[in-house]
């Protein structure tokens, strides 16, 4: 099982030893299998973890959230022991909050741990477009400090893991490069570089009054939310996620400059397309909440420009960009590299077409989707409409419904079954959070991305594919990744036995049958 061919991605990491943050989240788990599963020669892995009372021992939550997932079924179908011993020999598993000063170590064991490593991998983000504003602050821009108080105590190099949408209300092509805010400007230094300390500042004063005028934590919550998107739009962002993000990004470039750092940033991150498995996802993702609701009936139109182009981005081809970058970093230290891991620029997919393909595999097969639809065939029609038809359309809908709920509510009736309502407040809760997703201005494009696999010769290595020319869309969206969605999404976490002998459901165990995989390959490869 642990056996692979060599690479110059082999040869860099072998020996190396690599902190790895945000190992519980989807992305860290995909990263984390391919390393361990094409890299078995390296030195070590080290995961940053934040200590649980619901656990005896880090090691022991390790063992639950993270080496029990299914992700890691194809390594333990190959040979379940040897798993096992390779976690137990390569994984190292380190209690510590990012967000604290040296994590919450003493000053012995953070430059221990420092010693010990070659290299720092950022993946731990709060991913809540609506985070409320301090905390978004804190994990996406400020706790970068943490980590580079552990760089600069062991000369490490750090890769961090970002995201395309740090380019905010920019439109256009956008290129692996840093754009200037499309709202309120950043000051800069000499070097050209963003400087975010007096932002920072700023936003500190604004969170502190926020929090003296609440009066209860959910109106200290809603606030703070309400704080976030609107500092983020008066800046040039459409969320408070992709503008701490960016800060974060001109920290560590401020910070490391004339030093090793690579930054990453993919686009919509969905179901992995080939490896481990076809379709392996992990909680619901930006498309899929709209998948969701499509599926179970909850809205019946959506915001979106049904020809403009949206950013998907299987997770396989993002961890191989992440170890790309990271290979490229002890290759050629004392550079700072940026690359996007995206779709839109090279095998561009239109929201119009992913719908209809959606729609197709629902109405067709919606039988062969039990736990997504529920038994019951979906609409034969989902409509994209502009987002001022949309607005009004919600506006014209849920004031009569309001008026009906309040008079109900008045007369003491509760009718458990007045779902319509809650229906569309889905719709427009949806349609705030992932309309400007859904309504793309802009292509990312990844020529850097792609140059690097040709530099480390491996273009044509299906081991560490970022190509998104690769993909088939009628095939992965309307059938690969709903089939993931059902296998995976919808699944109640299980313990680690539990996982590797779980019954699958017959479209997903055809799937990942061997010869339903030379089909997939032949499909991709027949795309390109």
């Amino acid at each position: 099982m642990m056996g692979t061919k060599s690479t110059v991605i082999n040869q860099q990491l072998a020996g190396k030893h690599i902190l790895i943050t945000g190992c519980t989240g989807f992305l860290g788990k995909v990263l984390l299998e391919k390393l361990l599963r094409t890299n078995p020669d390296i030195g070590g892995i080290y995961l940053l973890v934040r200590g649980s009372k619901k656990y005896s021992s880090i090691r022991e939550r390790f063992e639950s959230e993270i080496q029990s997932s299914t992700v890691f079924n194809h390594m333990r179908s190959q040979d379940a022991a040897a798993f096992d011993d390779l976690c137990e020999e390569k994984v190292h598993v380190v209690a510590g909050e990012i967000t604290e000063p040296k994590f919450g170590m003493g000053d012995d064991d953070f430059q221990a741990l420092a010693d010990k490593l070659d290299m720092i991998v950022n993946s731990a983000a709060s991913v809540n477009f609506r985070e409320e504003l301090d905390k978004a602050l804190t994990i996406n821009t400020l706790c970068l400090n943490n980590l580079l108080e552990l760089s600069e105590a062991g000369d490490l190099p750090v890769v961090q893991i970002s995201t395309c949408y740090v380019h905010g209300f920019n439109t256009g092509d956008i290129y692996e490069e840093t754009k200037p805010p499309a709202g309120r400007p950043f000051p800069r230094n000499e070097k050209g570089q963003y400087l975010i300390h007096d932002i920072v500042q700023k936003l500190k004063k604004k969170i502190s009054k926020v929090k003296e005028k609440a009066k209860s934590k959910e109106q200290l919550s809603k606030m703070l939310v309400d704080l976030g998107i609107e500092e983020a739009h008066k800046y040039g962002w459409n969320d408070t996620y992709t503008f701490t993000k960016w800060m974060g990004e001109q920290l560590l470039m401020e910070r490391l400059y004339n030093k090793s750092l690579a930054i990453v940033r993919p686009a919509i991150i969905e179901s992995t397309l080939l490896g481990p498995q076809p379709g392996w996802i992990e909680g619901v993702k930006v498309a899929d909440a709209i998948i969701f609701a499509y599926a179970r009936g909850k809205i019946a139109m959506f915001p979106g420009d049904s020809n403009a182009v949206i950013d998907i981005i299987p997770a396989d081809l993002v961890a191989n960009s992440i170890v790309l970058a990271m290979a490229k970093t002890f290759k050629s230290p004392n550079q700072c590299n940026i690359y996007q891991s995206c779709s839109s620029g090279s095998n561009p997919a239109r929201i119009g077409q992913l719908r209809d393909y959606m729609v197709d595999e629902g109405t067709a097969n919606f039988e062969a989707y039990p736990k997504l639809f529920r038994g019951k065939r979906p609409a034969d029609y989902f409509p994209l409409a502009p987002q001022a038809a949309f607005d009004n359309a919600m506006r014209a809908v849920q004031l009569p419904l309001d008026f009906a709920q309040r008079a109900r509510s008045i007369l003491g009736l509760h009718d458990e079954k007045w779902g319509f309502h809650k229906n569309i407040d889905t719709a427009a809760k949806l349609s705030t959070v992932f309309a400007f997703y859904s309504q793309p201005k802009y292509k990312f494009h990844n020529g850097k991305l792609l140059a690097l696999a040709e530099e480390l010769g491996v273009a044509d290595d299906e081991d560490y594919a970022v190509d998104s020319k690769l993909i088939d869309w009628k095939q992965y969206f309307g059938k690969i990744h709903l089939a993931g969605l059902e296998e995976y999404a919808l699944i109640e976490k299980k313990s680690s036995a539990d996982a590797s002998n779980k019954p699958q459901t017959a479209q997903v165990k055809s799937m990942h049958s061997n010869k339903a995989k030379a089909t997939a390959k032949k499909s991709v490869k027949a795309a390109s």
